[in-house]
């Protein structure tokens, strides 16, 4: 789950990409790798919120589609960066692709180190919220910094996302009344992302590209449904509870956002077909997964009873 419908989906932009829109095989290699990515904004609360329910905790489908979400992200991120260098003349080194496993390893570590000194640091120390947050947010910054300094293959991401994981395990009650603050802060950091990007967009492009756009990202979906089928096909879980699944690992919104226009900066002739499928994928898959995921699960996931 934490790469294989991202595969799948990248290889289903491969193959229809250039049939539908004309593109060359690695343009479409860099658009399947951007639009590959699942939606931690969409996902992450979805989940979060089946847990607290009980809905399909018994055999732990949020926890697998958490986690497996996570990690797809930095897969993805790391195949977009390997095809950006190369359509920029650079050569990919196999070091790049050996190094994935090694960075989530060392985020895991980072992050749970972090996670579990920070709940000490709270317990023994009383201050505001406020400072809490900006605290947290000071540290993620430079877990961030370091993914770029560091001369060894290190997950940002991950370790950030892990330092909130033990933070919530080592001190339940003060994650909570920050977890309340940091959703105020995304709406603003939301927004301003959301409209910096739809700001690039190109509108008589997109509606040039328009109709074989969206038929493009349903067809490379079915690809992404087929990896998570497969992913799930030795597994115990029934029928439904795959369908779900296969469901919920649709949704694409932030990582779409923040690299969609990196092509169209790097001055690359895909770049702003990219960026115009790209925000059609956000525009489609976000809300659409989101409903799906919300009036499904009841259906298709067994409550576990408390």
């Amino acid at each position: 789950m934490c790469f294989v419908p991202a595969c799948f989906e990248i290889v289903g932009m491969i193959l229809l990409a250039p049939k539908l829109l004309g593109i060359s095989v690695l343009d479409a290699a860099i658009m399947g790798s951007v639009v590959a990515a699942v939606s931690p904004a969409v996902i992450v609360p979805k989940m979060l919120q089946l847990m607290e329910k009980g809905y399909g905790t018994k055999e732990s489908i949020p926890q697998l589609i958490l986690a497996g979400a996570s990690v797809d992200d930095v897969f993805v991120i790391v195949m977009f960066t390997a095809f950006l260098g190369l359509a920029q003349g650079e050569s990919v080194n196999v070091f790049s692709f050996v190094s994935i496993p090694i960075s989530i390893i060392l985020g895991i570590l980072c992050g749970a180190l972090m996670g579990k000194s920070l709940a000490l640091f709270f317990k023994h120390n009383h201050m505001r919220d406020t400072v809490k947050i900006l605290i947290l947010l000071s540290i993620a910054f430079i877990l961030v910094t370091l993914e770029d300094v560091l001369p060894i293959p290190f997950s940002g991401l991950i370790a950030i996302m892990f330092m909130g994981i033990f933070l919530q395990r080592n001190h339940s009650i003060v994650s909570k009344r920050l977890s309340v603050k940091f959703n105020k802060l995304w709406v603003g950091a939301e927004v301003l992302l959301f409209v910096l990007v739809g700001a690039c967009v190109n509108i008589s492009y997109a509606l040039k590209a328009g109709i074989m756009a969206i038929l493009l990202i349903f067809g490379v979906l079915l690809f992404r449904m087929a990896g998570v089928f497969i992913c799930l096909l030795k597994t115990t879980l029934n029928k439904t509870e795959r369908l779900f699944c296969m469901v919920a690992y649709c949704p694409k919104a932030t990582v779409q956002a923040a690299i969609g226009s990196v092509p169209l900066a790097a001055g690359l002739g895909c770049g702003q077909i990219v960026l115009t499928v790209a925000v059609l994928s956000i525009l489609i898959t976000a809300p659409l997964g989101a409903f799906l995921i919300e009036h499904t699960y009841r259906k298709l996931l067994k409550k576990e009873q408390r």
